[in-house]
């Protein structure tokens, strides 16, 4: 069994609702049930939302007991959580981070992730499917670096 976490940072419970021109109409009621959908047998998905810091990074670090990977978007925490970062380094979890608009081509202060360095890889600008290719990235990791 592979077991990952899946973390949505601030305002991704307004998917859906939220400035759809850039983030699209599906909800993340819908984007949690598309993960579990394509993670197949074998693979367990909890899904965590949380608009406040400290909740994701006390997740983050229960996610050591149990995950074998991380898939986490972190919205605006992307650009100055510098204590999500640290988490993610400390707890040596393979991390993937995602993002569904592309950042790169958006407003300048977008453009750089202080998380992204101690992440595995960054998906972005794929909408809700960049979900999709962030865990089938992180599975993929997963399974070609598992030792036991």
């Amino acid at each position: 069994m592979t077991n990952i976490l899946v973390l949505h940072g601030p305002n991704l419970n307004l998917l859906g609702t939220r400035e759809r021109s850039i983030y699209g109409h599906v909800s993340l009621e819908a984007i949690d049930r598309e993960l579990v959908a394509a993670a197949g047998e074998g693979v367990e998905i909890r899904t965590i939302q949380s608009n406040h810091e400290g909740k994701l990074i006390d997740e983050i670090h229960h996610g050591r007991m149990w995950a074998d990977g991380i898939l986490m978007n972190p919205g605006a925490f992307t650009h100055y959580s510098y204590a999500i970062r640290d988490a993610v380094a400390g707890v040596a979890i393979p991390t993937v981070e995602v993002h569904l608009s592309n950042v790169h081509s958006r407003e300048a202060f977008r453009h750089r992730s202080v998380i992204a360095p101690v992440c595995i890889g960054q998906i972005s600008g794929f909408g809700w499917r960049s979900y999709l290719l962030g865990l089938e990235g992180l599975l993929s990791y997963i399974s070609e670096n598992r030792t036991d």
